[in-house]
């Protein structure tokens, strides 16, 4: 059985000045999914959006709507855990619902409902936790991996890729669909895989990660946002790994997806994500994974449960 009404527990802060927002969202199993949500969108940070991107404002709008536009940032902190129940018209308006389900002196609790046409099409909750200072403290230890400026970007990966004259065209037409995809994120993969010897791996992928263009460093709100979009993009897929050279996704679809933020961070700068899949199973897939400053420091932690259907790959040998 699978619960998706409870409250993560919030974590103690390192420091008193450092936000923590836990947030969670999901999106109803009405369709396959395309692409990641899209990122927020801000003065000096404008770039055009697709209609996938138009679908992640709703979550962005949802997280900001549970601030109160004159409380500091670092005074608040918070999980959250959210869901979705139907697919939503990027052409019809969003209302946006914030209840006060709890304001206490240390936590405070707030539930955000997007609803469209007379249904929520989206369910978000939020805590948030004054500064605390805790003895207990501690993180598990960052990768040691190469630095992203060793590494090949996600548009130069694929233009190699591309210009093998062996490249088999089923690969070949799936790098020309993601090469046509804009995507408002830098990716350097850090194992990147040998189209010519292709084989299962573990369910464990890193890669390193930042928003293109400048934020700033006063929004942590939208760094936060930003890190929600970031987050989502290529998780549910680690659980494929194993199975990716076996199987055809027939469907793909995340059911939820919630975010620790521990420590303060800068979106716009490099970031190591880490994902893993510890199970997968009942044609759905459980990912989790951490968000990495370059400093060491853990930032985000993340979890995702999604729906996988795939069909067995019939073998190309003939007898």
């Amino acid at each position: 059985m699978r619960v998706s009404a409870c409250l993560p527990s919030a974590a103690s802060w390192p420091a008193a000045s450092e936000p923590h927002v836990v947030l969670a969202g999901s999106r109803g199993p009405a369709g396959r999914r395309r692409s990641p949500r899209g990122p927020p969108q801000r003065p000096g940070y404008q770039r055009a959006q697709p209609r996938a991107a138009r679908r992640g404002s709703v979550q962005r709008k949802a997280l900001l709507g549970t601030h109160n536009p004159a409380a500091v940032w670092g005074s608040d902190r918070g999980p959250g855990l959210g869901g979705c129940s139907q697919v939503w018209d990027p052409k019809v308006p969003v209302l946006y619902q914030v209840e006060r389900t709890r304001t206490g002196t240390s936590f405070s609790v707030r539930s955000v409902k997007a609803v469209q046409h007379g249904q929520p099409i989206f369910i978000c909750q939020a805590s948030f936790q004054q500064s605390q200072p805790s003895p207990l403290q501690h993180q598990f230890s960052m990768p040691a991996v190469p630095p992203p400026e060793e590494l090949l970007d996600h548009e130069a990966l694929i233009d190699q890729y591309l210009r093998d004259p062996n490249l088999q065209e089923m690969y070949r037409v799936g790098l020309n669909r993601i090469a046509a995809k804009e995507v408002p994120i830098e990716i350097k993969l850090v194992n990147p895989p040998i189209l010519s010897q292709l084989q299962s791996k573990e369910p464990k992928q890193m890669f390193w990660v930042r928003a293109r263009g400048h934020i700033g460093e006063g929004d942590m709100k939208m760094h936060c946002c930003v890190a929600a979009y970031i987050s989502d993009y290529a998780f549910l897929g680690t659980a494929l790994l194993p199975h990716q050279w076996q199987c055809n996704v027939h469907f793909m679809v995340s059911l939820d997806h919630s975010m620790w933020f521990h420590n303060p961070f800068r979106a716009d700068h490099w970031m190591l994500y880490e994902c893993e899949s510890p199970w997968a199973g009942g044609s759905r897939g459980l990912v989790q994974g951490r968000l990495w400053r370059r400093d060491g420091i853990l930032a985000v932690s993340c979890a995702q449960e999604g729906v996988i259907r795939v069909k067995s790959r019939v073998s190309e040998s003939k007898l």
